[in-house]
């Protein structure tokens, strides 16, 4: 299918041919007939790519400052590479189409293949002839409804969820402050809700086209007295900023419009520069309006189609989204006055050569337009790659699940620089992440379809980078298919799922596994093991994993799909102290300081014993701050000490001497060095880390988990 990206690294905005996504639980595949340029949101983002890199700096400072904090921690090579790598990732566009359902996964409910819908949401409503949706981000258009029209609905929520915010009565005056597509729609609203509307526009042509519609108009130089006199002097009771501009003009002329304890809400993007003497005088209510309503940013309203209880919250995204098509339907709100460009999807960069100006032409909602065609799907959930690596058969062909961060910054880089392999496959669920890590690693293929790299024989090895919940089924899979697994930690969420794969590696002529724990496999951890090997005593270790905090509504912290900071990142560690200790473990005990209303199970002190009589202390915090170094590991035996600060430099001091190994310009954890020991363990046959010790670390995450909720010390076996 084509969809339009932009890049952020070079400015160009580009179609491109992309694996169509495969349907998953929840979700609707629809094939999109219209969608909506934002103008301004779409306008923004490229010309942000469009600035050279010094550009981007000065236009971003505080993202600057993480990439400089970045390279004090961990290297100016490593901060580097991670800045490209997320400018070079190409960003999907749109947020607001029509179309209709073609195929529906389970779970979905009210919805079924035929329906004509409309479809919300940054990475969702894409610019693209088919688009994943979500149960929630839906909407039935209409019959009387057209698709030009319905793909204005999400822009129409916006406007409608400002308005609620204000809490309108009928009959009371509402002013607009700014009269372009936003303005407007939000205009088509207050009139409907049998308020009195007047709007405010810098733009003659924009105040002429308002006035044609049937509202009340004045451009800004006239507007004070304009309003002053359209309320007979008392002001107005709500005023909707939906102007996009730097200026802090529009907060200030709405301090002056507005009456006595009048309600002030900002739609639009602009300066906050907000005038005291005004909002103190009159003891205005202002409030920055978030979006099209609640649910929205909230992943379990979003993506896990977790609706809000109308008696409590009546008005969500999704309703406020078919709100708008029921005005639509009812002949109250009427968009096709709106619309001053219809273009194909073919021609959609002249589209935005269009609303960055480069055309210098006037326009306002500009929609972009797709063929209706009734292709097989399936066919179109794998493309072939351009300008693929040359396919060897003498060395193993390569498949890799999931294509997201992690595997372009990390993975990836580190396959493509250790070689001995034949890139073949790669998936990712939406297509689009495939597409482009595929092209830019040599991949001879990009799919949508797990299974198609399950089934593919030219597919040797297999690794596996989804999110967490999938591990454990995908290995599984994959063994059965014959292939060899490198699978990203954690290898399993559960217990259920550890055994499930263990189980499948005691059948029979299987091939290789590997976990990557790669942080044994670092240089400088060498250097250190070595060190301490020289004493046969067991080990005090202490590791502290200055992690930082993450949002309560990321993924990592849902226990049905990241299974928990610990399990999803506290194994690295885990596993490390392990091949340390040289020993499995036995028992584990957790303690953890409060959640409170910041963080989830993420800050602990888990305690491991293990068979020789080591013991590992674990401090996984979300409470630190990153200008402090990430990891740091201190290990006592024998009369060594060891002392391993964030894979850029380990102090080893014995009889009272001190040598000390560095890493300067780039901080090593042993990724590439773990893809090369995976890769000669394949041709030998020999697991690099041992199974026993994958199957305990497994474990032994997990018991810490249930060692937290039970407040008991967890025997692993």
């Amino acid at each position: 299918m084509k969809q339009l990206l932009q890049s952020m690294k070079t400015g160009q905005t580009v179609i491109e041919e992309v694996p169509i996504p495969s349907i998953k639980p929840g979700y609707a595949l629809v094939q999109t007939a219209a969608s909506l340029i934002s103008a301004g949101t779409e306008r923004m983002l490229v010309e942000f790519g469009q600035k050279n890199l010094l550009q981007k700096v000065r236009s971003r400072p505080d993202l600057a400052k993480q990439v400089i904090d970045k390279a004090r921690r961990e290297g100016v090579i490593t901060a580097l590479d991670a800045a490209f790598n997320r400018l070079d990732q190409p960003m999907s566009l749109g947020y607001s189409s029509a179309g209709t359902i073609i195929e529906v996964g389970s779970g979905l409910t009210g919805f079924q293949p035929g329906d004509r819908v409309a479809c919300a949401g940054g990475g969702f409503a894409v610019h693209a002839e088919y688009a994943l949706v979500p149960q929630n981000l839906l909407a039935h258009v209409p019959d009387n409804v057209d698709f030009d029209s319905a793909a204005f609905s999400t822009l129409g929520a916006i406007a409608m969820h400002g308005f609620r915010l204000a809490q309108p009565q009928v009959g009371e005056r509402v002013a607009v402050i700014g009269l372009g597509l936003l303005g407007l729609l939000a205009c088509g609203i207050v009139r409907a809700a049998g308020c009195i509307v007047a709007g405010v526009d810098v733009s003659l042509a924009r105040v002429q086209l308002a006035e044609s519609l049937g509202y009340s108009a004045v451009q800004r130089d006239d507007a004070e007295a304009f309003f002053a006199e359209k309320s007979t002097s008392m002001g107005w009771d709500i005023v909707l900023i939906c102007a996009d501009t730097p200026s802090s003009d529009p907060v200030e002329l709405a301090g002056k419009i507005a009456r006595d304890r009048g309600r002030v809400i900002a739609i639009g993007a602009f300066g906050l520069n907000m005038p005291r003497k005004p909002y103190y005088d009159k003891e205005l209510n202002f409030m920055v309006s978030r979006s099209y309503g609640p649910g929205r940013y909230d992943p379990s309203y979003e993506e896990g189609g977790q609706d809000y209880p109308a008696g409590y919250i009546r008005w969500t995204e999704g309703r406020n989204l078919q709100a708008v098509l029921d005005l639509m339907g009812s002949g109250l709100l009427d968009v096709h006055p709106l619309i001053t460009h219809r273009v194909p999807i073919d021609d959609a960069v002249r589209a935005y050569d269009l609303i960055t100006g480069k055309l210098n032409e006037p326009f306002l909602g500009v929609l972009l337009t797709y063929p209706q065609t009734k292709p097989e799907l399936s066919a179109l959930r794998t493309i072939t790659l351009p300008s693929p690596l040359p396919f060897d058969k003498n060395l193993p062909g390569l498949g890799v699940l999931g294509a997201g961060a992690y595997a372009n910054s990390t993975f990836l880089p580190a396959m493509k620089k250790v070689g001995g392999i034949t890139p073949v496959g790669i998936a990712s669920s939406t297509g689009l992440n495939a597409r482009y890590a595929g092209g830019k690693f040599g991949f001879q293929y990009s799919t949508s379809e797990e299974d198609k790299l399950f089934n593919d024989d030219n597919i040797d090895i297999l690794t596996i980078l989804t999110r967490h919940k999938q591990h454990s089924r995908q290995v599984v899979r994959a063994l059965q298919s014959g292939k060899h697994v490198f699978c990203e930690k954690p290898l399993a969420i559960d217990t259920s799922g550890v055994e499930a794969v263990f189980n499948q590696l005691q059948q029979p002529g299987q091939p290789l596994l590997m976990v990557g724990y790669n942080r044994r496999f670092a240089r400088l951890a060498i250097a250190m093991q070595r060190f301490l090997d020289k004493t046969h005593e067991p080990r005090m270790m202490h590791y502290t994993a200055n992690a930082g905090a993450l949002p309560l509504n990321h993924w990592t912290h849902d226990p049905i799909v990241g299974g928990g900071r610990i399990i999803g990142e506290g194994c690295h560690f885990i596993d490390f102290m392990t091949w340390l200790a040289g020993s499995l473990p036995v028992s584990v005990f957790t303690t953890a300081l409060p959640d409170g209303k910041t963080y989830r199970e993420d800050n602990v002190s888990i305690t491991i014993t293990y068979a020789n009589g080591s013991v590992g202390v674990l401090h996984y915090l979300a409470n630190g701050d990153k200008a402090h170094p990430k990891e740091r590991c201190e290990v006592f035996s024998g009369g060594r000490v060891a002392i391993l600060d964030d894979f850029r430099r380990v102090d080893m001091i014995h009889n009272g001497r001190k040598e000390s190994q560095r890493s300067l310009l780039r901080q090593d954890k042993g990724h590439r060095a773990a893809w090369q020991a995976f890769l000669a363990g394949v041709k030998k046959g020999t697991p690099p880390i041992p199974y026993d010790q994958i199957r305990m670390v497994s474990l032994a995450a997990i018991a810490a988990v249930e060692s937290l909720h039970t407040g008991e010390k967890q025997t692993i076996k």
